[in-house]
């Protein structure tokens, strides 16, 4: 088992990753490792959780380049920074998560002469496309990498073919769920007469909402009116209030939220109408309450619902109309989809078993270096 493994990422503000670092790093703690949490260049709401758990954090310094002139030297200096800390912790695994943390991670972490470099991808590569020298820089740290981890079927997939990885530098383990996910909570307080349509994720364009809510507003026309709330903030929030107003949707924005399970246990149905998607946690929280999902074939999506949710086409709002109508008329059907979900989300997304992966890869890989 390794001894001490350092987890890497740009930054701790409320998030999908960020939320899986706090649950791998706590994880690790109570399985005997000693662990300790890099951010780049930011902290954030989960800085003070981790430390609450008696988890370290360390911040390099690192900053954007649209501080100005000033932003490479300042980074040279990070960089060196991250060298010195990494040296002095010493750690068997250092793990980077996201693009930027492995891209800088990978050869600080080379340059600190650390065993075991590990790699995330939890995403597709989608928004690499549009980004000059993202696929050269992301190639130089693979190379320094001895492997990569996923968090999907999907953006394993993605990743050999984009990145050509060879498959044994490549595994999936999926993100956990703790154990509060599976536990019943009363429903959010949310007052409506109408059947509840919740969605959980960032307002963002890539998210899909403006589909969401013209299918909410079809699904009213065909007699079926609902009240749709969202759970968290983005650009697209004013833009979103404006079109459910023009529509006639009765919509509930209701920003970032901590009690997720609750407003889970409220709605009538969870739905995401995602464009692109890589593993998503919301999907998986609506899986482990039990509640029926309507969302996108996209990304890591399709392999969580494949027989236990509702599938459909993106950007394609009849489609999504008419899924949901399906779940809110036929409570045989939502219970059944429901209960399946849960059950799967039971067998495979606790979070035991996600730390137990990791401990298991994170050993397997040490030892192979040990062999050489």
């Amino acid at each position: 088992m390794p001894r001490r493994v350092v987890l890497l990422i740009g930054q701790l503000r409320v998030g999908g990753t960020e939320k899986q670092i706090f649950l791998l790093a706590t994880g690790l703690a109570r399985s005997g490792v000693e662990v300790d949490v890099v951010t780049l260049h930011s902290d954030g709401p989960y800085r003070d959780a981790l430390e609450l758990e008696g988890i370290t954090v360390h911040n390099a310094g690192f900053v954007g380049l649209s501080t100005g002139i000033t932003a490479v030297p300042r980074n040279l200096i990070a960089a060196a920074r991250l060298v010195r800390l990494v040296r002095r912790l010493r750690p068997d695994v250092l793990h980077a998560f996201l693009y930027h943390a492995y891209v800088v991670g990978s050869p600080i972490a080379w340059l600190a002469r650390v065993p075991v470099i590990v790699a995330g991808r939890r995403s597709l590569s989608v928004f690499k496309r549009v980004r000059y020298g993202s696929h050269m820089l992301e190639r130089v740290a693979t190379r320094l990498t001895r492997h990569v981890v996923a968090n999907a079927v999907a953006v394993a997939e993605d990743a050999r073919r984009v990145e050509g990885l060879a498959p044994e530098k490549l595994s999936v383990i999926y993100n956990g769920l703790p154990g509060s996910a599976f536990l019943p909570v009363p429903p959010a307080p949310i007052v409506t007469d109408l059947p509840v349509v919740c969605c959980v994720a960032s307002l963002r364009a890539h998210k899909g909402h403006h589909y969401l809510v013209e299918a909410v507003a079809l699904l009213a026309a065909r007699g079926t009116p609902c009240t749709l709330v969202f759970a968290g903030e983005g650009p697209e929030r004013d833009v979103l209030a404006r079109q459910a107003a023009s529509l006639g949707v009765d919509l509930r924005l209701l920003g970032l939220r901590r009690d997720i399970e609750s407003l889970m246990r409220r709605a009538s149905v969870v739905v995401l109408a995602s464009l692109q998607e890589g593993m998503s946690n919301a999907v998986m929280e609506a899986m482990a309450a039990g509640r029926p999902i309507v969302a996108t074939a996209v990304g890591g999506t399709r392999e969580l619902l494949d027989g236990r949710g509702l599938l459909v086409p993106p950007q394609a709002p009849q489609a999504l109309a008419e899924s949901l109508e399906r779940v809110l008329h036929d409570p045989r059907l939502a219970a059944s989809l429901g209960g399946a979900a849960r059950s799967w989300a039971l067998d495979n997304l606790g979070v035991d078993l996600m730390i137990d992966k990791h401990l298991a890869l994170y050993r397997r890989l040490l030892e192979g270096r040990c062999a050489r």
